[in-house]
């Protein structure tokens, strides 16, 4: 899955469509991610009491995010002049130079994800 958490992102598909919110969390096994302020579901929880220290916690009708499909969003970057736009994600491999834990140091190749509209290091 090429969207990570914290990844600013737009609804392009759905019931909330053009919205921007930021991806919360994301659930590859599923293919899915839960954006902020997106796919709003209510939820009626009863009244629970803890049995270890007595102590009750107060039911009533709960908002939260559910998860969307990672196809009806689409990341957003900044371009060269500072505006958003919306992109698709790839990836390059760039040398870097890691280190054994003996202290020995060798080159590898690592993925970065790239903006494809831009080209720049997301």
């Amino acid at each position: 899955m090429r969207l990570r958490k914290g990844d600013r992102v737009k609804v392009i598909a759905g019931k909330d469509k053009g919205v921007v919110g930021e991806v919360i969390a994301v659930h590859p096994e599923d293919n899915r991610v839960v954006v902020q302020g997106v796919n709003i579901r209510k939820r009626h929880v009863r009244d629970t009491a803890d049995p270890n220290t007595g102590r009750t916690t107060k039911g009533g009708i709960i908002s939260s995010e559910a998860p969307i499909h990672a196809s009806n969003v689409q990341l957003i970057t900044k371009d060269a002049e500072g505006k958003e736009v919306l992109t698709r994600v790839g990836y390059n491999r760039s040398e870097v130079t890691k280190r054994r834990s003996d202290g020995t140091e060798y080159s590898g190749t690592r993925a970065v994800r790239v903006s494809r509209k831009t080209g720049k290091e997301i």
